[in-house]
């Protein structure tokens, strides 16, 4: 038997958008608020440098392995046809997918990621694909790592932190429109779990005096 057509909004609520409209508006102030919060110390001369100097050695300890790769084109543009070949098995999936044909997934995420867990991360052809995609490319700058020539093992160690780091900050799970978890709460809240959230970023921020300070009770 064919299988459906996915149908990004089958599984999500309709919203009142006159209340969604207000939240939205209230989500704006609150962000305007947090990014007063953090320019505040950069406009007084008082802002601590050290998140400057973390973004600094990303971008250095990166551009090393980047570099090492780039020593040797021909490695490079296999690496980057290795990438290319599985998007390109990817798309062919997901159109086979829209079909309604059967697929086999090009990418699958590990039992234990607990990010992909709702069901329509598999049921969904659209979310399935953003996942596939993802993991897909974080795997790929992975082994782009792994496998560089020349790298002292300080250095390699750092660059594995910071493309975990990477990786987990850019998950389609963190994202409204790309995760389907947060889709479904925001239309059942009318978008109110955005405002809340955006509040206590706020909150934290000005009580990091610019910096995110993370609360871990009620003061």
């Amino acid at each position: 038997m064919a299988e459906p057509k996915a149908d990004v909004t089958a599984t999500t609520p309709t919203p009142d958008f006159e209340a969604l409209s207000r939240n939205l508006s209230s989500f704006v102030q609150e962000a305007g608020r947090a990014t007063a919060a953090y320019l505040k110390p950069i406009e007084n001369r008082t802002a601590n440098t050290g998140f400057a100097d973390e973004v600094g050695d990303i971008v250095k300890t990166l551009g090393h392995v980047a570099e090492k790769w780039l020593v040797d084109p021909q490695k490079a543009v296999e690496a980057q046809a290795r990438l290319g070949n599985k998007f390109v098995e990817l798309w062919s999936s997901s159109l086979r997918r829209l079909q309604g044909e059967e697929a086999v997934p090009v990418a699958t995420p590990s039992p234990q990621d607990k990010r992909f867990q709702d069901p329509d991360w598999s049921t969904n052809a659209v979310f399935d694909f953003l996942k596939q995609a993802y993991l897909v490319t974080t795997h790929w700058a992975e082994t782009m790592v792994d496998d560089v020539q020349d790298l002292d093992d300080h250095t390699r160690s750092k660059a594995r932190f910071y493309v975990k780091q990477l990786s987990s900050a850019l998950s389609p799970s963190n994202f409204v429109p790309t995760s389907p978890e947060l889709l479904r709460e925001t239309f059942k809240e009318n978008g109110a779990n955005l405002v809340r959230g955006m509040k206590m970023l706020a909150e934290d921020v000005e009580a990091g005096g610019g910096e995110l300070k993370l609360r871990q009770s009620d003061s």
